[in-house]
């Protein structure tokens, strides 16, 4: 049996190896000097521009963390201290994914005395919207480019010649549908009491009640519309950026909601900061969308590079700030 610190070392190794050389495979027919020619001729007034609101959609972020928490205990977090915290959680993923919500629960916990299962019962709560509103924009991209999503579902599938086999045999498919949710029903309650199904439904649990307690909080709809736009912001990071480079200055609103849509899937992936699987989704779409590979392939590495170095300085700079805190001293009541 491995030690779980011998355990957790490996499979960070093992997903900074992976994110290399996914990342690698990508790059490896790029020449520097044509990546940074495409660098240098590309509109940094806009890419600042994405920059400054990605600084504030982090700064919401934080504010909106703050909606979660509750004020009866330790000293009450305020709008800056949460996005510094935000910023090292961000900071901790680039080293071990998924270990910023930890990190940024542990800073604040030791500088206003909040515990770590209540900061944590919070972030579970924030992570669970944010994959409903993935979910929605997902369902969204597809609304507004459904052409194309048909379109690349015809090159892995004949949906022609599928729709009419379906037809041809649709009573024997209704009827195969038919075993098929009957025989799902008996294999659930047969293995209910299974921890995989167990922890699947506590999951889905813990999400329906976290939604009916956001309900209850001091400032229910600030909660719901910074998150709307928090994921405004994600979508406004990438159409600056898309305008600042000339490859792709004329995507439609469409199209750069569709490539944001394939980015944050990416950013999902168990690999540090969504390096490699972020570039190879991004750059796919954009290919589909027309963009020469090349310039798909560049397009990524922009994007992702200027918010690598934003969050690492940021990171860093919240990280030095947060550390000269004093530790939070439970006051002693006589």
């Amino acid at each position: 049996m491995l030690h779980p610190r011998i355990k957790q070392t490996i499979q960070v190794l093992l997903s900074l190896g992976l994110a290399i050389w996914i990342f690698w495979f990508l790059y490896r027919d790029i020449e520097i000097d044509t990546l940074w020619s495409q660098v240098r001729s590309s509109n940094w007034l806009w890419i600042g521009f994405s920059l400054a609101i990605s600084l504030f959609g982090f700064w919401l972020r934080g504010w909106r963390w703050t909606l979660l928490m509750d004020s009866k205990e330790g000293k009450p977090v305020s709008n800056g201290d949460a996005y510094h915290a935000v910023m090292v959680g961000y900071l901790a993923n680039l080293l071990v994914p998924r270990a910023g919500e930890v990190a940024r629960c542990g800073i604040l916990s030791r500088t206003n005395g909040i515990s770590i299962g209540h900061l944590l019962g919070t972030v579970i709560l924030e992570r669970s919207i944010d994959l409903v509103f993935l979910v929605g924009t997902i369902v969204l991209a597809f609304l507004v480019e459904s052409q194309l999503f048909i379109s690349l579902a015809n090159q892995l599938v004949n949906l022609d010649l599928l729709l009419q086999k379906a037809t041809q045999n649709l009573p024997i498919i209704l009827g195969g549908l038919g075993v098929l949710v009957l025989f799902l029903y008996i294999l659930l309650r047969k293995f209910r009491q299974h921890s995989l199904i167990l922890k699947a439904q506590h999951f889905l649990r813990e999400i329906y009640s976290g939604i009916k307690g956001i309900a209850r909080l001091g400032n229910p709809w600030g909660f719901w519309i910074s998150s709307v736009v928090i994921w405004v912001i994600y979508f406004l990071t990438m159409f600056a950026v898309s305008k600042g480079i000339a490859s792709t200055a004329n995507l439609s609103s469409g199209e750069v909601l569709l490539v944001m849509v394939m980015g944050s899937i990416g950013m999902v992936a168990p690999v540090q900061g969504g390096i490699g699987t972020f570039h190879a989704l991004v750059a796919f779409i954009l290919i589909q969308l027309g963009i020469a590979e090349q310039d798909g392939k560049i397009f990524a590495a922009i994007i992702h590079g200027t918010q690598l170095v934003l969050i690492l300085i940021a990171g860093l700079v919240s990280w030095i700030y947060m550390m000269q805190k004093p530790a939070w001293n439970k006051p002693v009541r006589e």
